[in-house]
């Protein structure tokens, strides 16, 4: 959102910082998946960013498939939580119904804390973006972009956030 995520921080003593932002509730909606290689057990990050002001819809999920599908060879199994908009979308069912090649699993319901995926957002949301105050969605896209691809070139940090989960992958 436009709107900083507030963070303590440090400024010296007396003056406390001011943080200039809009008082705007516009915002950019996103998909990614952490990836790993069963075999090189390397891992990956994907992910989309939808127009401004947008909500996530079975359509989005059916495109992000079809992106995943052209960059991974083979077989994919997707591990993703209960949202209506997941495995109970008729698009969505539809679609991987064509794709056998593509298996998922669900998480626990009202189980964030499984979910690798959330380690993302919440690196880039309280800890790189934290007292971020973008003029504009412009602004906030190419910052978002910049941070998850610098993200997805750090391998351990993805790794990282799959053990932080406790899920027993090796990896």
């Amino acid at each position: 959102m436009l709107t900083a995520t507030i963070r303590r921080t440090l400024a010296p003593r007396g003056r406390t910082p001011i943080h200039y932002c809009w008082d705007r509730r516009d915002r950019i909606s996103a998909i990614s998946a952490i990836t790993i290689s069963p075999i090189r057990k390397r891992r990956g990050l994907y992910f989309t960013l939808l127009a401004d002001n947008e909500s996530v819809h079975a359509e989005d999920v059916v495109a992000f498939l079809r992106q995943l599908k052209r960059h991974l060879p083979g077989p994919i199994t997707i591990i993703w939580d209960r949202g209506k908009i997941h495995d109970r979308s008729k698009v969505v069912r539809a679609y991987l119904a064509k794709h056998p090649e593509i298996v998922t699993e669900r998480l626990p319901a009202y189980a964030p804390e499984l979910n690798p995926d959330e380690q993302v957002w919440s690196n880039i949301k309280y800890a790189r973006l934290s007292n971020y105050a973008p003029r504009d969605t412009q602004e906030l896209r190419q910052r978002v972009r910049r941070e998850l691809c610098r993200l997805g070139k750090r391998p351990y940090m993805l790794g990282s956030f799959i053990r932080h989960t406790k899920i027993p992958l090796r990896i």
